[in-house]
């Protein structure tokens, strides 16, 4: 299934953010019905052709490309470490690339047919910046994520649906996963929980990703 041909398009644009930052987009065969923004888009655009073999509307993958110092992406994509560099990357990715992908590739999807994934550090991205702007995504995924960042006593109100994925032979993140639902099942969330077999990598969030945009945006 790895070596399945993709049928979409991969489309790579670099911007001015933090001295050159590249984004890639996968783009269906079909006009997208919904939309997934992602972290550590130099992987995840690519598994559009899984999403292609499964039975769910046409989805566009709209991935950041991550960091290669674990140190400085860490920074990014969780607020607990350095506020000052997250906030900057939150706002090239909440503002800067949402703007460009709708410009790009014809209008913005509503809330509702709109996701954020991420997994380790990127499922704390993944959670902060869904929790942070329940106006644009209307679903988190979120895999095998990190424990930098925890729930807080007090949520919003608004609260965006959550998927949450992790494995059995990760018991760190799986704890971490569980601690998430738990404290958002209680703030009122619409929350899925699954703990498979399985173990920290991208073999194992790429076989749920499908499963993750089926739940959010299968066809009724």
């Amino acid at each position: 299934m790895h070596d399945r041909a993709i049928a979409g398009a991969l489309v790579t644009e670099t911007f001015d953010y933090d001295g050159g930052r590249q984004v890639t987009v996968y783009v269906p065969p079909d006009p997208p019905e919904a939309v997934v923004f992602a972290g550590d888009g130099q992987r995840i655009s690519q598994w559009g052709r899984f999403l292609e073999a499964a039975d769910v509307p046409p989805t566009m993958i709209v991935g950041g490309h991550g960091l290669t110092d674990e140190k400085l992406r860490l920074q990014e994509y969780s607020p607990v470490f350095d506020a000052e560099r997250f906030a900057a990357h939150e706002k090239f990715f909440v503002e800067d690339v949402r703007q460009w992908t709708a410009s790009r590739f014809g209008g913005a999807l509503p809330t509702e047919r709109t996701a954020v994934f991420g997994a380790s550090a990127g499922g704390e991205l993944a959670l902060a910046l869904g929790l942070r702007h329940p106006d644009v995504y209307g679903a988190i995924f979120c895999a095998s994520p990190g424990g930098g960042y925890k729930p807080t006593e007090v949520m919003s109100s608004r609260l965006p649906r959550t998927y949450l994925v992790a494995g059995t032979q990760e018991p760190f993140f799986l704890e971490n996963a569980t601690r998430w639902a738990a404290a958002l099942r209680d703030a009122g969330a619409d929350v899925v929980m699954k703990e498979r077999v399985g173990s920290h990598g991208g073999a194992f969030w790429r076989k749920e990703f499908p499963l993750m945009v089926a739940w959010a945006f299968g066809r009724e």
